[in-house]
């Protein structure tokens, strides 16, 4: 039984009233959806389920869990601070879309995280995808429509595979239930965890993340990086927790966008290699799988929404207010946009981990939990990506946005609204760094963990130290990569070059074959023909030696050659 609505409705309702509204009566939907949403979680029954019997199988569309509660409230906080962002958005922005798009986007994650099958993730699956391809369309370039086709295709990919997955699931166990999967050897189990791992970046999948996101709107971007790999995260957590496997993809994840982000111009962009390499950390605690790892997960997931999301919004504060997002075309905006620089450096300082900012008590649970499970590799490289993230998010972001060279451009601060929202986002970095019991409280697994200890603190403050010594050094030797007008070549180039040529050349093979079938087809009817107008023509055989009802059987098989032929 339920005391209130499943969350997901009440965002689907808000999107339709959104739009058909305008002006300030959507700006006030916009505000009021996500906080009814959040009263309506609070009103919650803990054992809430919705089942449906269809076809045999038992769909559960909504079911109530510690974990799912967990990202319910993150999900509805980012909602919030995405639609206080975007509140000032105009019809001729496309404000109407965004807005819809938007409110679809976050209920259906929320749909996603509470959904209790396999089948009823699937539909919240694809909802996710085609709302949040919206966001990136109502930029109105070529290259964000373009972007935005390439991200839906992979999308509606990882669809088509979770579904694949979950029917070769039924057909082998008989359960489609939404719950701890594994590796068990079977090949749907590997199917699942690749329907997954496309959502939430894995390496060689995370091409969508970094060509899409850079294209979508100024606000629109905020929602992106709030959604889809967080519910990418949460179903890693409640189907593969403890897959070895997992271990190593995070690791990797955690190492590789350091250098892509290190030579990235485009400042978005920059941060949408962060975020593979702050999701590669999740992956990472998936993989251990113990109380402590997947604490640190779901931590860091919290918190990354929200200090990524604040790094997002200064950029897409930067973007609007400039026209500009490349690092070799701003700087010195700090003189006119103090306080946008200012929120900048407080979501730069959060993701580097800072102590007393929110990544210090998230990150670092993850990292005392490889050590506790004895994987001594594991720690180093994340220490190598944490210091990482110092270079390419905690100063490469600000530096060459607000500081460095003087572009001349003296933009003005943005809109109240996005000050707010950027607010808001700040002072949680640091509420959670600073109270790490507020988070701590609500994780959904039985783990202790005291983030400021000495050594944790003595150790993060050295690093960060040299992390920051390193960067200025390399600057003042000029070794340091220069924000350069490029294009830096990452692996989607390869299917984004061969998929064409394979596509135009299988095209054309089989058309060939095609051709060639036709043609004997043809010929093969056309002897056909001419041999039975012998046999049946008015001095044929046929027509002297058979009675007239005889030939009814004859008559048939000949007007079905001549209709082949009509239409081939």
């Amino acid at each position: 039984m339920m005391g209130s609505l499943p969350p997901a409705a009440i965002f689907f309702l808000g999107a339709i009233l959104v739009a058909v509204s305008r002006g300030k009566i959507r700006s006030g939907l916009m505000l009021l959806v996500p906080v009814l949403g959040a009263l309506n979680l609070r009103a919650l029954d803990p054992d809430a389920t919705l089942t449906l019997n269809v076809l045999g199988y038992d769909l559960i569309p909504f079911q109530v869990t510690g974990l799912s509660m967990l990202f319910g409230y993150l999900f509805h906080l980012a909602a919030f601070l995405g639609n206080l962002f975007s509140i000032h958005l105009k019809d001729r922005e496309h404000a109407g879309l965004q807005h819809t798009s938007a409110l679809l986007y976050a209920g259906s994650a929320l749909g996603a995280v509470y959904a209790g099958d396999l089948i009823s993730l699937f539909v919240f699956w694809e909802i996710l995808a085609l709302s949040s391809a919206f966001l990136i369309f109502a930029r109105g370039t070529e290259s964000s429509f373009r972007a935005g086709f390439r991200y839906l295709v992979i999308h509606v990919l990882s669809g088509v595979l979770l579904l694949s997955g979950a029917l070769m699931r039924a057909h082998e166990t008989g359960s489609i239930a939404f719950d701890h999967i594994g590796l068990d050897g079977s090949i749907a189990s590997w199917v699942i965890l690749l329907a997954f791992g496309i959502k939430a970046g894995f390496p060689f999948l995370h091409n969508w993340l970094t060509d899409a996101y850079p294209e979508g709107t100024p606000t629109g971007t905020v929602f992106l990086s709030a959604f889809t790999t967080k519910v990418a995260v949460f179903a890693l957590v409640r189907s593969y927790a403890g897959t070895e496997v997992l271990i190593y993809v995070g690791v990797l994840m955690t190492f590789f966008p350091i250098f892509f982000a290190v030579i990235e111009n485009d400042l978005r962009r920059v941060l949408s290699y962060s975020m593979i390499n702050q999701i590669g950390f999740m992956v990472t605690g998936v993989g251990i799988g113990t109380a402590l790892a997947l604490n640190g997960t779901v931590a860091h997931a919290f918190a990354d929404v929200i200090f990524k999301g604040l790094l997002f919004m200064t950029m897409g504060a930067v973007l609007q207010m400039t026209g500009r997002i490349n690092g070799s075309d701003l700087g010195g905006l700090y003189k006119t946009m103090p306080i946008t620089a200012g929120f900048c450096i407080v979501g730069a300082m959060a993701i580097s981990a800072f102590p007393l900012f929110s990544a210090f008590i998230t990150k670092s649970m993850v990292m005392a939990a490889a050590l506790e499970e004895g994987y001594i590799w594991v720690w180093p490289f994340l220490v190598f990506a944490s210091a990482g993230v110092l270079e390419h998010a905690g100063i490469k972001i600000p530096y060459f946005a607000f500081f460095g060279h003087d572009s001349g451009i003296r933009a003005q601060e943005p809109p109240k609204n996005m000050l707010f929202a950027m607010g808001i986002a700040a002072v949680l970095c640091v509420i959670i760094g600073s109270f790490p019991g507020l988070l701590y409280s609500i994780l959904p697994f039985e783990a202790e963990y005291h983030p400021y200890d000495l050594t944790h603190v003595v150790t993060q403050l050295q690093l960060l130290f040299f992390g920051a010594l390193a960067v200025v050094f390399l600057m003042k030797k000029g070794t340091y990569p220069p924000e350069i007008r490029a294009i830096n070549l990452d692996v989607d180039w390869v299917y984004r070059w061969l998929s064409p040529r394979l596509v135009k050349n299988i095209g054309g093979t089989v058309q060939r074959i095609d051709n060639s079938i036709r043609e004997s087809a043809l010929t093969v009817l056309d002897g056909v023909l001419v041999l039975a107008e012998k046999f049946h023509g008015p001095k044929g055989l046929l027509a002297r030696s058979l009675p007239a009802g005889n030939m009814v059987m004859l008559v048939v098989v000949l007007l079905a050659f001549y209709l082949f032929r009509f239409l081939y």
